[in-house]
């Protein structure tokens, strides 16, 4: 990788930033003569990231770029032009990137997140005086084209004001200015609309600038409450005052049940444009209805941005509305990423595994083992993100597989895994499924991998890929909240609320029979904001009935089902495409299983069993051929555990 291109200030060579040689990172800063066929030669070498950015001083002696080198944050360092130690010109705990030189050499212009938003900012040189360029003056902007000005008052159905996410766009389709953190979606369709689609928070009201003519307003607050959309016209020089009142969407349980939302998987900031504090996390998470949000910790380069807020045991900022869990994402990418919910007294560090040529570069500890130290501290472990394609342990030629999962179940070690997330949601059931067919139980999990600090998050905010989770009591607490999801006692969704009983018991229990069963009554409930296609009844991984729905966002069915073997049943809707509030490929819920037992056999299928024991039969091969061990003894002891899981598949019958 060559990327960030710069002249040296004599125009005779170019300075570029590469990745050659190494592993990690961007790479260091190498230079070359600007003629064909010069080699390259690196002067200077640290884990940049691709905000370094590097700008030649006008007298071509230093240059400064940007790093974050020995931080959390991204800062701004000087080195010499030929190369040498770089040494710190500022130390902010927030972002200062894509620095360049004034023309005299005396300042720095540099982009500047200390407000959590962005600004421009200039920095003296070597004085050290800071003064913003774009302060936010709502009382004294100035435009190419005459604007008003549209301020949006958001509250709920008691008439409080609220937060929620706000969306508009004039009669072009643009999308409205707003001065605060905006986001967009970066997964949109061109041949839908001309436009990203972009949006923001609104914490009870904020203002809009538009066009004369008409807008229009689009407010959310998640599944349950309905999408708002309104048209608003606009005059040049004048602000239009808005009052939104959110209507509740109905739910599929009744009012004496409890269903709390939460976001199995958030980073609060992770290398992103802007900075993210708990309180504004708080806003985002009311903004899209969550009652729980499990931040994550996890390593970004060779730092964890979010550890400086990392409380464990407590509630970090306002918990009027939502709270946070502390957590970690456990990210080895050989073993996969995992899930910990609920840490109560450290993180587990160094936080990966399998990093070749680092002190890392051993494959121990693997996934197992970092579930049992979570496990001491009383947390929770689940797979993210699994599968964007379901794995095929017979390809030839063969396919490198080395995801822990089958593994992870097989030994007991798992809680819960992401259905619905920053993957496939149906490649991720298929192979849930599989595991289900074996007797394991396995709650339905949600997580959005939120990167919230994000101009355009991955596949979404807080709440956009979530579990709801059924909690006796309310408000619930931590506690009740995180055995109950161990029971499964869930249902994981990007946007429709679905509820299912099978032989009048809830997701997460069992049935037992002393033998096949013609018909054992359910229950299906759907409520959605947004039209779906499907609803289905699902056992033993096939589609035992297809639910007719009253509406494509409503259905109450009553039926029965056949159940002839052990084994397991959930209620699953889907559509073929998504529709806005929900911004994703599909629109996908899925319940924890009912899990049934039919004279005391477990349940059992002989090509599952074979598809993981070959599954591992592709890891250990690999594995096995791995170079980097610290000692004989770690890579027998993970060896062990591969050749345990498979024989547990092996001896199944």
């Amino acid at each position: 990788m060559e990327i960030s291109p710069v002249w040296t200030r004599d125009g005779k060579e170019i300075l570029f930033v590469s990745n050659k040689g190494h592993i990690y990172g961007t790479g260091g800063f190498w230079k070359m003569k600007a003629e064909p066929g010069a080699e390259a030669r690196e002067i200077h070498y640290e884990e940049t990231s691709w905000k370094a950015r590097p700008d030649f001083s006008p007298d071509g002696s230093r240059m400064v770029y940007t790093s974050y080198e020995g931080r959390q944050w991204q800062n701004l360092w000087v080195l010499p032009a030929n190369g040498g130690d770089a040494f710190a010109i500022s130390y902010g705990n927030w972002d200062q990137t894509n620095p360049r030189w004034s023309p005299d050499g005396k300042k720095v212009a540099y982009i500047s997140n200390f407000t959590g938003s962005t600004a421009i900012e200039v920095q003296d040189f070597p004085r050290g005086g800071i003064r913003q360029i774009t302060a936010f003056d709502p009382d004294n902007m100035k435009f190419l084209n005459p604007a008003g000005m549209v301020r949006v008052y958001v509250e709920d159905e008691d008439g409080q004001p609220t937060s929620a996410r706000v969306s508009m766009t004039d009669d072009a389709g643009r999308f409205c200015w707003q001065e605060s953190t905006v986001h967009a979606d970066d997964g949109y369709d061109r041949s839908e609309r001309p436009f990203e689609r972009h949006y923001a928070y609104v914490n009870g009201s904020d203002d809009f600038v538009a066009p004369p003519g008409k807008v229009t307003l689009e407010v959310s607050k998640g599944p349950e409450y309905k999408l708002e959309e309104l048209t608003v016209e606009v005059t040049a020089g004048q602000t239009k005052e808005v009052e939104v009142t959110l209507e509740p969407q109905p739910v599929p349980w009744s009012d004496t049940e409890h269903w709390s939302s939460a976001d199995l998987h958030v980073h609060m900031n992770y290398g992103g444009t802007y900075q993210n504090d708990p309180d504004w996390l708080h806003v985002i998470a009311d903004g899209e209805g969550v009652q729980f949000v499990n931040n994550l910790a996890v390593n970004k380069e060779q730092r964890f941005p979010d550890i400086e807020f990392v409380d464990f045991g407590g509630n970090l900022g306002d918990e009027s509305t939502s709270q946070i869990i502390q957590g970690q994402e456990f990210h080895t990418s050989y073993w996969g990423h995992r899930g910990i919910l609920g840490l109560k007294d450290h993180l587990l560090l160094p936080g990966y595994a399998g990093y070749p040529n680092t002190a890392a570069a051993s494959l121990y500890p693997m996934n197992a083992d970092v579930y049992d130290m979570a496990h001491e501290q009383g947390a929770l472990v689940g797979a993210v993100h699994p599968f964007d394609e379901v794995p095929d342990p017979f390809a030839k030629p063969a396919q490198a597989i080395t995801d822990e999962l089958p593994v992870d179940v097989a030994l007991g070690k798992l809680d819960y895994m992401e259905i619905v997330g920053f993957s496939d949601h149906k490649s991720t059931a298929t192979v849930w499924y599989k595991l289900l067919n074996l007797g394991f139980k396995l709650p339905a999990g949600g997580g959005t991998d939120a990167t919230t600090n994000y101009a355009a998050p991955i596949r979404g905010q807080v709440g956009f890929d979530r579990v709801y989770v059924w909690t006796p009591g309310w408000p619930a607490s931590v506690e009740t909240w995180m055995n109950e999801l161990k029971q499964g006692r869930t249902f994981a969704t990007n946007g429709p609320l679905i509820e299912f009983t099978l032989g009048g018991q809830m997701v997460g229990s069992e049935l037992k029979f002393d033998g096949p069963q013609a018909q054992v009554p359910f229950t299906a409930k759907l409520r959605s904001f947004v039209p779906v296609d499907h609803l289905e009844v699902v056992c033993n991984g096939k589609v035992a009935q297809s639910l007719k729905l009253d509406s494509r966002e409503s259905a109450d069915v009553a039926g029965t089902v056949g159940l002839n073997e052990s084994g397991w049943c959930v209620l699953r809707t889907w559509s073929d495409k998504a529709q806005y509030p929900v911004m994703d490929n599909y629109e996908y819920a899925t319940t924890s299983p009912v899990y049934v037992t039919i004279a005391d056999k477990k349940a059992y299928s002989k090509e599952d069993a074979d598809y993981f024991a070959a599954w591992i039969d592709r890891t250990i091969e690999i594995t096995d051929r791995y170079p980097d061990w610290n000692s004989a003894e770690e890579k027998e002891g993970v060896m062990k555990k591969l050749r345990e899981a498979r024989e547990v598949y092996a001896g199944m019958k």
